[in-house]
């Protein structure tokens, strides 16, 4: 895993340069769909398939796509297929996303909850949350029922787990020492 992030770091970083020249916000769109659609198996094969040439891939793989994608996009899927690293393009995704976040001082928040929230719910525990992590969060909001109430945040690296099986493992663990 490490070793695909080493090689995608230097492509999310080229593709970032020139993404922050222009429409950062219409790159990023862009660049999530082209991760979404190369990760898919069908895509793998194809591109993988010795018997289609670079451009058949190439032309292939830009018509999945529903955004307009400039020349810029298409040299960079070329140079991809060119060097047989189009199924890269999911971690150079995730990187590109990182590297937006970090410009904007922003971050990804997976926010998984035992129950459907509300959008007032969800402002309203981002809000709490921004403060506490000191920077803009951009959630992603899951329901586990397993978690049997409260949420679970995940920003990065950071957890902050206020689930009732949390505090349930919790008690399980001071009484069984």
């Amino acid at each position: 895993m490490a070793e695909l992030a080493t090689i995608a770091r230097p492509y999310a970083e080229a593709l970032f340069r020139v993404a922050k020249s222009g429409n950062l916000t219409a790159w990023s769109d862009l660049v999530s769909e082209m991760a979404a659609v190369a990760s898919h198996p069908d895509v793998k094969a194809f591109a993988g398939n010795p018997k289609h040439s670079d451009q058949q891939v190439v032309e292939t793989f830009l018509s999945l796509l529903k955004s307009n994608v400039s020349p810029e996009a298409k040299n960079f899927v070329g140079m991809l297929v060119e060097n047989g690293r189009l199924t890269l393009l999911p971690e150079i995704g995730t990187q590109f996303q990182a590297l937006k976040n970090a410009a904007e001082g922003a971050a990804d928040a997976e926010i998984t909850s035992a129950f459907e929230l509300t959008d007032a719910q969800v402002n309203d525990l981002v809000a709490t949350l921004e403060k506490k992590f000191g920077r803009k969060l951009k959630p992603s909001v899951t329901v586990d029922n397993s978690l049997i109430g409260g949420v679970r945040v995940t920003v990065g690296d950071e957890v902050l787990d206020t689930s009732v099986r949390a505090k349930l493992q919790q008690m399980h663990t001071a009484l069984a020492s």
